[in-house]
C-alpha cells in the first residue's frame, strides 16, 4: 500500500477526507443541498450543483461507503429490529426508512425480534455481530424494552427508537403523539353527540396500546362523558381480535352507538362483527380506526382514522442514525397526527 494514503475510518469520512457536512461547508452551502446533488433530486442551482459535483468529484465522496467496506470489512449496513404483529405498520415503517437511506450507501436489514423470547438479548447480540451493523432502528414495541439499550451501547452501535411518546434522550428519539391523537379522536366522537362510546385497545404489553387508551379516556372524561370500563375490550391489533372485540360490544345491552379502536386492522373487524349482526354504519353505531394504513379505504364504509406519519417516522428515524456520518437533519419535526373522517362516523341514531 502507497505511503500517505491511509485507509477509510467508520466514522463515515476517508480519514484525511470529508463528510456530507465537510462538503457543504466547502462549497458554502447547506448539508441539504449537498444531499440533493448526490441523490439526483432537482432544486439546486446549475452553478451550485457544479461547484458541489467539483467537490465531490475532488474528494471521491461518492465512492465513500464501498472504499470503507474494503477497507474496514464493515457491510454498511443498518439493522431494522421489530416485534409488531401489524404487516401494514411493518411495511410503512420500511417504507420510510428506504426513504432515509437512499443515496447513502448504506443498506436496510431486518430483524423480527420477539420480547418473550428467553434470548431476546443474546439473539439481538449475535446478530448485531453476524452482520456487523453500523447502526439499529427499534420500533415499536421493541424499542420500548429497556434491555436493548445497554447491549447496544457497549457493542457501540449507534440507535434511534421509534416510539408512540418520548423513551429516549432526542437525538436517539423519535417520540409520536399518540396519546394527544386518541384525544381528537374521541373529540371528533363527541362532537357528533355520542355519549355511550366503547373502545377497542390496544395491548398493555405496548406503549401504544396504553397512550392510546389513556389519551381517549383523558378526553372523554374532559367532554363530560367518562369512559364506561364496561365497554373498553382488549385487542392484539389484529383484524381477527377486532371482529372478537365487536361482537362483546354489539352483545351489550344497551350496545354503544360508537366505538373507537386502536388501529385500522381492528375497526375494520368490528365493521364485519357490524355486518354480520345486522349494524349498519355509520346509521347505527360509528367506527374510528387509528393508523390510516391502506386498509382504512379498502373496506366498506371507509374508516374515519387517525392519520399517524408513519412513513415519516422511518424517515427521520435515518436521519437521526446517520446524521454524525452523512450531516443529514438530525431535527426534522415529527408532523403531526391529523382527523381524517371518512363515512365510518356520523351522529348517533335517533331513538
Amino acid at each position: 500500500m502507497a505511503r500517505g494514503r491511509q485507509a477509510a475510518g467508520t466514522d463515515g469520512r476517508r480519514r484525511g477526507g470529508v463528510t456530507m457536512r465537510d462538503i457543504a461547508e466547502l462549497a458554502q452551502v447547506s448539508s441539504k443541498s449537498v444531499s440533493m446533488v448526490v441523490n439526483g433530486l432537482p432544486g439546486v442551482g446549475a452553478e451550485t450543483r457544479a461547484r458541489i459535483e467539483a467537490l465531490i468529484a475532488e474528494h471521491g465522496y461518492v465512492a465513500r461507503a464501498q472504499a470503507q467496506g474494503l477497507a474496514t470489512g464493515r457491510a454498511f449496513l443498518i439493522g431494522h429490529v421489530f416485534n409488531n404483529p401489524n404487516p401494514e405498520y411493518l411495511i410503512t415503517m420500511q417504507q420510510g426508512l428506504l426513504d432515509g437511506l437512499e443515496g447513502t450507501g448504506y443498506a436496510l436489514v431486518s430483524f423480527p425480534l420477539e420480547r418473550d423470547d428467553p434470548r431476546f438479548v443474546e439473539r439481538l447480540r449475535e446478530y448485531v455481530d453476524r452482520h456487523r451493523l453500523d447502526g439499529v432502528v427499534l420500533t415499536s414495541s421493541v424499542s420500548e424494552d429497556e434491555r436493548l439499550q445497554p447491549l447496544l451501547d457497549e457493542l457501540q452501535v449507534p440507535y434511534v427508537r421509534v416510539s408512540p411518546a418520548a423513551v429516549d434522550e432526542p437525538g436517539r428519539s423519535v417520540a409520536g403523539m399518540d396519546r394527544q391523537a386518541a384525544g381528537t379522536a374521541a373529540e371528533h366522537l363527541r362532537a357528533l353527540g355520542h355519549v355511550r362510546i366503547g373502545t377497542v385497545c390496544g395491548p398493555a404489553s405496548f406503549l401504544s396500546g396504553r397512550e392510546r387508551l389513556a389519551g381517549f379516556a383523558d378526553a372523554l372524561a374532559a367532554s363530560g362523558a367518562p369512559l364506561d370500563p364496561d365497554l373498553v375490550v382488549p385487542g392484539d391489533y389484529t383484524f381477527a381480535s377486532g371482529v372478537a372485540a365487536g361482537e362483546r360490544l354489539l352483545a351489550r345491552d344497551p350496545r354503544p352507538t360508537a366505538v373507537f379502536c386502536a388501529n385500522d386492522e381492528m375497526a375494520a373487524g368490528v365493521l364485519q362483527a357490524a355486518q354480520r349482526a345486522g349494524v349498519d354504519v355509520p346509521r347505527d353505531l360509528s367506527v374510528v380506526g387509528f393508523d390510516d394504513f391502506a386498509i382504512a379505504t379498502r373496506v366498506q364504509p371507509n374508516l374515519t382514522t387517525i392519520h399517524i406519519p408513519t412513513r415519516a417516522a422511518g424517515r427521520i428515524a435515518v436521519h437521526k442514525l446517520l446524521a454524525a456520518h452523512l450531516g443529514t437533519d438530525a431535527d426534522a419535526p415529527y408532523p403531526v397526527p391529523e382527523l381524517v373522517v371518512r363515512d365510518s362516523s356520523g351522529p348517533p341514531p335517533t331513538a
